[in-house]
C-alpha cells in the first residue's frame, strides 16, 4: 500500500453520501484545482499487480512546456482491464497513448521515464514503433475503418506483418478475427462490402477485428463507446469481457459505471497526476483520497 506523503486524504472515506449527485454543487476542475493545495504526492492504493506484463516507471509526458503527465507509476497485468478515469483534460488519453508510442506523431511530445512490455523498454532505439503497435493494438473513440472492404480491413494487419502464408491462411484469420469481434455473423455474406456501410457499433467491432487479427498482447481503448448507443455498448463491453481472458486490456472511459461494470482494476487521474489505482470495487465504494471520492460523487467533472 503506498502512502500519500500530503496527507491530503482521510482514509477509509466512504464514496457514498445522502446528497444526491444531481444536488450538488459540480464544480470545473481548475476552480475545483484551486481549493486543494500540495497536489504533488504518491499515488494512494496499489500501482502494482500480479502477474504484471507492462510496466509504466516513473513517466512523465510533456507537450513542449506543458507538463501533462507527472511522474505516472502503474503495473498492467494479464487478462484484466484496466479502467482509467477522470475529469477531461487530466492525462488518462495521453497516458493511455504512451503505451504504444502514439505522442510519437506529435512534433513537441517528449516522454520521459520508463515503460516495458515483457521486459523489454519499448521506447529503446531497437524497438520498432510498427512491430510494437502489432502487439499494443489501439481501438480509438471514433470508428476508423479504412476506406476498403469488410475484409481488406481485417486483413490489411496480417498482410503487412506477413502473418499469413497464403490465401486460406489469410481467410482464416480474417474469419477468426471478425467471429471473436462478434461480427461474423452480420457480415459473412457481404465481405466485398465497404467498411464504412456499417452501423456505427459495427464498425466499432471490426476495429477491435481488425486490432486483434495482428494477435497483440495489449489492447488499448480510447472511449470506445462514447459515440455509440446503449445497445451497441452493450455489445462492445460484453466484448472486453471476453477478450480480457486472452489479452490486457487498458480503457479511458468517461463513464464510471462503464468502468465499474468492465474493470478490474481503476486508475483515478487529476491534472495529470495519477491520484489513485486499486480494485474496482474498493474505489468506487471506498475511495482512500478526497479527489477520488470527489470525482466519484459528482462534485468535481
Amino acid at each position: 500500500m503506498v502512502v500519500n506523503k500530503q496527507n491530503l486524504s482521510e482514509p477509509n472515506m466512504a464514496a457514498k453520501t445522502d446528497t444526491p449527485v444531481n444536488e450538488r454543487q459540480t464544480l470545473p476542475v481548475p476552480e475545483y484545482h484551486e481549493q486543494v493545495v500540495g497536489l504533488d504526492h504518491e499515488t494512494v492504493g496499489n500501482v502494482r499487480c500480479d502477474n504484471p506484463f507492462m510496466i509504466a516507471e516513473g513517466v512523465n509526458v510533456y507537450y513542449g512546456d506543458n507538463h501533462a503527465i507527472r511522474n505516472v507509476t502503474l503495473e498492467i497485468g494479464k487478462r484484466q482491464v484496466v479502467a482509467l478515469i477522470g475529469p477531461s483534460g487530466c492525462g488518462k488519453s495521453t497516458f493511455l497513448r504512451c503505451l504504444n508510442r502514439m505522442n510519437d506523431s506529435i512534433e513537441n511530445a517528449r516522454v520521459t521515464g520508463n515503460i516495458t512490455l515483457d521486459g523489454l523498454d519499448i521506447y529503446s532505439k531497437a524497438q520498432d514503433p510498427v512491430a510494437l503497435r502489432a502487439r499494443v493494438g489501439m481501438v480509438f473513440q471514433k470508428p476508423n475503418p479504412f476506406p476498403k472492404s469488410i475484409y481488406d480491413n481485417v486483413a490489411y494487419g496480417p498482410r503487412i506483418h506477413g502473418l499469413a502464408g497464403d490465401r486460406a491462411e489469410l481467410d482464416n484469420i480474417v474469419h477468426t478475427s471478425l467471429e471473436r469481434a462478434g461480427l461474423l455473423k452480420e457480415v459473412k455474406d457481404r465481405l466485398d462490402d465497404p467498411g464504412t456501410s456499417l452501423s456505427g457499433g459495427q464498425q466499432q467491432r471490426l476495429c477491435i477485428a481488425r486490432t486483434i487479427a495482428v494477435n497483440p498482447e495489449v489492447i488499448l481503448m480510447d472511449e470506445p463507446c462514447s459515440a455509440l448507443d446503449p445497445i451497441a455498448t452493450a455489445r462492445i463491453e460484453d466484448l472486453m469481457d471476453e477478450l480480457c481472458e486472452d489479452y490486457a486490456i487498458v480503457i479511458v472511459t468517461h463513464s464510471m459505471q462503464q468502468a465499474a461494470r468492465v474493470s478490474r482494476r481503476v486508475a483515478y487521474f487529476h491534472l495529470g497526476h495519477l491520484v489513485e489505482v486499486d480494485d474496482t470495487d474498493r474505489v468506487f465504494t471506498n475511495p482512500q483520497h478526497k479527489l477520488t471520492e470527489d470525482y466519484i460523487s459528482g462534485r468535481i467533472g
